[in-house]
């Protein structure tokens, strides 16, 4: 597969918390940091993604904010 995405990471899926209708996935990435995507319901069955599923987190974002106090 080939995706004009430039932000692809490797990793694997720890859990998958389903909601009503969405669905929070949390992955571990290759270097061991985290990161979790909400996605639908549908989507986490159509990939079937359960816990020790390898995936590609692919990131595409007009922009990324940062807050502290």
């Amino acid at each position: 597969m080939r995706l004009s995405t430039r932000n692809q990471l490797d990793g694997t899926v720890v859990s998958v918390t389903r909601g009503e209708a969405m669905a929070v996935v949390r992955i571990r990435l290759t270097g061991g940091d985290e990161i979790t995507s909400s996605i639908t319901r549908d989507a986490v069955d159509d990939l079937g993604l359960a816990e020790g599923t390898p995936v590609k987190v692919l990131i595409k974002s007009t922009e990324v904010s940062l807050g502290v106090e």
